[in-house]
């Protein structure tokens, strides 16, 4: 599902006039906030019917829910995702969550009863976890998804997901980005990631040697 924010919202044709104008986008009206909130309902339901698993034939498509920043935020997703034909285990849909935020790791078990598995966007996942914004030049030095904290919580994450019998991977840019970092998430019992074409080669390296440890 969608996971645009305020400012970038707004910058689309028309989009001022509906946009709140935030101090701090990144921290402001996204993600699944917007899936149930009535100023984004007539959005949100554009999104459902978009998504036509069966007519299309794409039944192993997985609905990915981004920016669920609480427990009782995933609760309240239930119901906009039911209004619009996503309703978990119907024909076989499965959800996911976006593991973006600390929280989503600190609570991943319970997140768990909730959704069919995690996707970890490892930018805001560091830039949440080391209080750091990745498009600042002066902070460039201090953003690093390599820092011991973010493997923390990257191992914390996987564990729980594995204990729990859900599926885990990233779609962040760390494996693309230092290619031996694959062999960290292999290591830690990771199911799967994603890496951008340049960078395929040097990363499948890592992960077979990740195998082989």
């Amino acid at each position: 599902m969608s996971d645009f924010k305020a400012n970038e919202y707004a910058r689309l044709v028309g989009g001022r006039k509906f946009e709140p104008d935030e101090e701090n986008p990144m921290l402001g009206f996204r993600g699944a906030s917007r899936y149930y909130s009535a100023r984004y309902k007539d959005g949100f339901a554009l999104e459902g019917h978009a998504i036509k698993r069966e007519k299309m034939g794409f039944t192993n498509a997985i609905v990915m829910i981004l920016f669920c920043r609480t427990i009782n935020e995933a609760k309240k997703v239930l119901p906009a995702r039911a209004e619009n034909r996503l309703r978990r285990g119907v024909s076989g849909l499965q959800v996911y969550v976006m593991c973006k935020i600390p929280s989503n790791v600190i609570l991943a078990a319970e997140f768990t009863e909730f959704f069919d598995g995690f996707s970890i966007g490892s930018n805001d996942l560091t830039q949440l976890t080391l209080g750091v914004d990745r498009d600042s030049e002066d902070l460039a030095d201090l953003f690093n998804e390599q820092d011991r904290a973010v493997k923390w919580m990257l191992e914390e994450v996987i564990q729980v997901a594995r204990q729990k019998g859900c599926k885990i991977g990233i779609c962040g840019q760390a494996p693309s980005n230092h290619p031996e970092f694959a062999r960290f998430l292999v290591n830690a019992g990771i199911d799967s990631m994603s890496v951008s074409p340049d960078s395929f080669f040097a990363v499948k390296k890592h992960v077979i040697a990740g195998k082989r440890t």
